[in-house]
């Protein structure tokens, strides 16, 4: 689907060399027909030492007959670069972005282009093993639709939602959720020391631990509520209850969501020119 194709990513950052590894180790294309653009050349001829991509030194000369077009830069000169780049794609380009909050409407918009696809990805897309919830304007066909695919499948897992609004969500949940689970190892990792491990096992421990719990969860053959699993491993009167218990007390879940909710409303801050429908706040 990528033979002949010319992809060029505007802003190449930790999540654009994502990309640019995960299609060259998918073989969905060529290095050569991989392009960057960015204000940091240091950084451009790094990314072409390490993968063979091309560069440009202006993002119009990038996008020059660029059949799919990736927004990889942060949202604080999405506008910037919208300015630069209206009216300079080719018509049929497909245009992915990865900006956090920016809608559809609003890059749409900034561009003078229809084709869009809005998603959002996560941290573990750098090995491979992300979670990447998109969605597309209604302009976009589907052979557009599963070059979006393909690209954010080579990042891990995909799920498309027909509704906008759930990539706000999205973002909070997903986008923001490694911050969460690093911060939660981290904190097991510090209580580790204060117990007497060296830092090292304490992380062993902890890193060892989230990993083979996630894989209990999603590797099962009987699909099971999350609170049936904690009830496991947590005997009357023993260790995991007595934690439990304090986290309960201490408000750890109520903390979780609203951190959540928190990550959820920056980032409908971040595209509150654009007119999307969202849910109001139960809290």
């Amino acid at each position: 689907m990528f033979e002949h194709c010319k992809i060029t990513f505007i802003g190449s950052g930790a999540m654009a060399e994502a990309m640019i590894s995960g299609m060259i180790r998918n073989q969905l294309a060529q290095p050569e027909a991989l392009w960057a653009a960015d204000p940091r050349i240091d950084r451009l001829v790094e990314l072409q030492q390490r993968y063979g991509i091309q560069y440009a030194t202006t993002n119009v000369e990038a996008v020059s007959l660029a059949d799919v077009v990736v927004l990889s830069v942060k949202p604080q000169v999405l506008q910037r670069v919208l300015n630069d780049l209206k009216s300079h794609l080719e018509p049929e380009a497909l245009v992915l972005s990865i900006v956090a909050g920016a809608p559809i409407q609003k890059i749409s918009e900034g561009l003078n282009h229809k084709l869009v696809v809005r998603s959002m990805p996560n941290t573990p897309a750098q090995i491979g093993q992300g979670i990447t919830v998109w969605t597309a304007a209604k302009a976009v066909s589907t052979d557009r639709l599963e070059m979006a695919r393909q690209i954010l499948g080579a990042l891990g897992e995909e799920i498309f939602l027909e509704d906008e609004y759930y990539l706000d969500m999205a973002t909070a949940l997903s986008g923001s959720g490694p911050a969460y689970v690093f911060l939660f190892m981290e904190a097991m990792v510090d209580a580790g020391v204060h117990l007497g491990f060296e830092r090292h096992i304490a992380e062993k421990l902890v890193a060892q631990t989230v990993r083979g719990s996630v894989d209990y969860f999603t590797k099962r053959d009987d699909p099971v509520h999350l609170a049936r699993l904690r009830n496991q491993v947590t005997s009357p009167g023993g260790t995991s209850a007595a934690a439990l218990y304090y986290l309960e007390k201490a408000g750890f879940r109520t903390a979780i969501s609203r951190a959540v909710w928190a990550a959820y409303e920056r980032s409908r801050e971040l595209g509150s020119n654009a007119k999307t429908h969202a849910p109001e706040s139960d809290a």
